[in-house]
């Protein structure tokens, strides 16, 4: 991001402030409750979404050096993502060719031969086989036709991209379009991984995804929490095409009134959040990126999980220079941590109570206002890429 942005975004901000205005969407909207709750939608969204569309399962930190590897099973398909000894990344269904047994299960490491725990079948961590025991006794195997299925995979701008259908496509670029040189900026690949928190929930998870969208609802459900740090109910936003950015106020703006403009940092205040289509929310904060990962448990409209990872700054990992570095190192990872508790015991509390909310039938639509435009583009979004019609558009 140059140094224009971070001037323009700033001062957006704080003219919304002084003038108590907000981001405007120019209307309001209206989602019927039944894109949350129909299982033809659920599973519409499933197998447009989720099983054939590249999906951000990490970071680069998260395959640290060569020989690193990581599980996943989020998409309900067993996937080994490895690094090889060249430093290229790549993504297999984690599958054993010999008799379909789930090849690694360990959730993360570092290993450069994958043995199948069945019958010792060897893979590289390129995915070609390489050892069959006892071959003279099994069989002769073609080892080049046999290795781990590929997924389409990419590691760019510091996020490692999957696609789970091993016939699919993956264009980095073209899902990003416009804000690719903004991420990659960030030089997101120069964190380090620090730790992962899974939170389940019983509700649709699009309504996860929407208590990212707006800040109107800070002053009363973070009263005691994150409105000690940011101004509610105050953003700057962009679209990207199926992606945006939104840029929360933080309190600490107003330490910049009177420095001038060319000391401005964006970072000071405010907090940068992409939402990446369908299901991403990047969070770039001054100690390091937090990724959250939505999905729901596969077509079941009344279920989700969220992965959260979060990484730290090379400094704040290097606690053995002093004691007032470790002292920042601890303080980062204890805010990291308050803030996804955060998420779990408000937001995800409040979205789950609006799912119940919907399920007894009060209401046929939620209402989004003029002053969450985010709601309204990502849900229009989600409804164009399954041949839907948009938000009714209930006034001007």
């Amino acid at each position: 991001m140059d140094h224009q942005e971070h001037v323009r975004i700033i001062k957006g901000l704080m003219h919304y402030l002084d003038t108590d205005t907000n981001v405007d969407a120019g209307g309001q909207a209206r989602n019927p409750v039944s894109s949350y709750l129909c299982p033809d939608i659920a599973l519409k969204e499933w197998e447009t979404f989720f099983q054939d569309y590249p999906h951000v399962l990490g970071m680069s930190a998260d395959l640290p050096k060569p020989g690193s590897f990581l599980t996943n099973n989020d998409l309900k398909k067993p996937i080994l993502c490895t690094r090889d000894k060249n430093g290229e990344f790549h993504a297999f269904l984690n599958v054993c060719r010999h008799r379909g047994t789930i090849l690694e299960n360990e959730s993360r490491g570092q290993k450069n031969l994958f043995s199948c725990p069945f019958h010792a079948w060897g893979y590289a961590n390129n995915g070609n086989l390489i050892t069959v025991p006892k071959e003279n006794h099994f069989g002769p195997v073609d080892k080049s036709c046999n290795g781990l299925v590929k997924l389409p995979c990419s590691e760019k701008y510091g996020l490692l991209w999957v696609n789970p259908n091993p016939e699919g496509e993956i264009d980095v670029d073209g899902i990003l379009g416009d804000l690719a040189p903004e991420l990659e900026s960030w030089q997101l690949n120069r964190y380090i991984a620090n730790s992962e928190t899974t939170y389940d929930h019983s509700m649709n998870w699009k309504l996860a995804i929407d208590t990212f969208g707006e800040t109107y609802h800070f002053n009363t459900l973070h009263k005691d929490t994150l409105a000690n740090d940011f101004y509610g109910n105050a953003q700057m936003y962009d679209t990207h095409g199926r992606n945006h950015r939104m840029m929360l106020c933080l309190r600490n703006i107003d330490t910049l009134r009177n420095q001038p403009e060319k000391d401005w940092n964006v970072l000071l205040a405010a907090l940068p959040i992409y939402y990446i289509f369908p299901n991403i929310q990047l969070i770039l904060g001054q100690q390091g990126p937090t990724l959250v990962r939505v999905y729901p448990d596969g077509d079941n409209p009344h279920q989700s999980f969220s992965k959260i990872n979060f990484y730290l700054s090379p400094e704040l990992t290097e606690i053995g220079i002093d004691e007032e570095g470790k002292k920042r190192y601890e303080s980062a990872q204890e805010r990291m941590q308050g803030f996804a508790k955060v998420i779990q015991m408000e937001d995800y509390v409040a979205a789950a109570s609006a799912h119940q909310g919907m399920l007894s039938g009060a209401q046929e639509y939620l209402t989004f206002g003029r002053n969450e435009p985010a709601l309204h583009h990502y849900h229009n979004t989600y409804r164009e890429a399954l041949g839907m019609p948009p938000l009714e558009r209930i006034s001007n």
